[in-house]
């Protein structure tokens, strides 16, 4: 079970890094999460660069892709050669946003009558790309997700492993990350924000 955390130059530490610490909290072992990069290292919009772990060759084999936010997203959408290393396909293949990721989906026309959730700053681009974009932090329609806000990540990482494991999982998973003494508080919101859009 691969899930690839697709990170472009630019990226959102928030994005990739909390994505990448909570799918890790599941140990199975099939299990295996990645940094998916063009390059084979990128720097961050901090300035924190990093290493790949795979590139984007291995996509068309991942059972998850995970498309982070990153400054250079409306640099990426012109950039035909990086958009057509981008083979996902929902219909075998989890797809989750975060943020400036669903301005990606919807260019690679993954999200045709699929409102989608996204940042503020990226929200004209989506509404320009002919995508409805909703108000709220999270959305889900069968196989593919979006998140609006950095700390939405969760929300994406806790329907992943539910979709791809289970809902115990997904829990435990968020129950690990969670501040002490708000832990079940916490747990319970997410779940009540994803709970919709699990069937």
């Amino acid at each position: 079970m691969h899930i690839a955390i697709v990170t472009f130059q630019g990226f959102n530490e928030l994005d990739s890094f909390i994505a990448l610490g909570i799918l890790n909290r599941i140990k199975l072992p099939n299990w295996r999460v990645s940094i998916c990069c063009p390059e084979a290292s990128v720097t961050s919009m901090n300035g924190v660069t990093i290493q790949a772990q795979s590139r984007l060759a291995d996509l068309s084999s991942a059972d998850a892709v995970w498309i982070g936010s990153s400054m250079k997203t409306r640099e990426v959408i012109n950039d035909a050669d990086i958009m057509q290393q981008l083979p996902l396909d929902p219909s075998r293949q989890l797809i989750a946003a975060q943020c400036s990721g669903a301005l990606i989906l919807a260019k690679l026309g993954l999200m045709h009558n699929i409102p989608a959730c996204t940042d503020l700053i990226t929200k004209p681009w989506v509404l320009e790309a002919g995508v409805e974009v909703l108000n709220q932090a999270f959305y889900a329609r069968q196989s593919i997700a979006t998140a609006g806000g950095c700390m939405a990540s969760p929300y994406l990482a806790a329907w992943l492993i539910a979709r791809l494991i289970g809902e115990n999982e997904a829990r435990e998973a968020l129950h690990y990350v969670a501040p002490v003494g708000e832990k079940e508080r916490y747990v319970n919101h997410a779940f009540a924000t994803i709970s919709p859009y699990l069937n």
